[in-house]
């Protein structure tokens, strides 16, 4: 799965930002915190939610039982809007 083409990604410094080129139904800009935002840099390439988990593991000190459930949380929120080819 990655981000799909009517999705662009910026990366402000302090956040990330998911904005719709206006060719999905959804219409707005999404803005992350640092964890979605991780995750959100992971699909810009093609991944899968093991290797998005996997990379937070490396990166971010904490259970992976709550990484898991971020990853899962993101990428619903993702699909729900449409930014995500699967």
């Amino acid at each position: 799965m990655k981000l799909n083409n009517s999705f662009i990604t910026h990366d402000d410094g302090d956040q990330k930002l998911l904005v719709s080129t206006g060719a999905s139904e959804f219409s707005g800009l999404v803005r992350s915190n640092e964890t979605a935002g991780f995750i959100i840099g992971c699909l810009e390439n093609e991944t899968t939610e093991a290797e998005i988990i996997e990379k937070m593991q490396q990166k971010y000190d904490g259970p992976k039982e709550a990484m898991e459930r971020d990853v899962k949380k993101i990428i619903g929120q993702l699909r729900k809007i449409g930014a995500l080819d699967e």
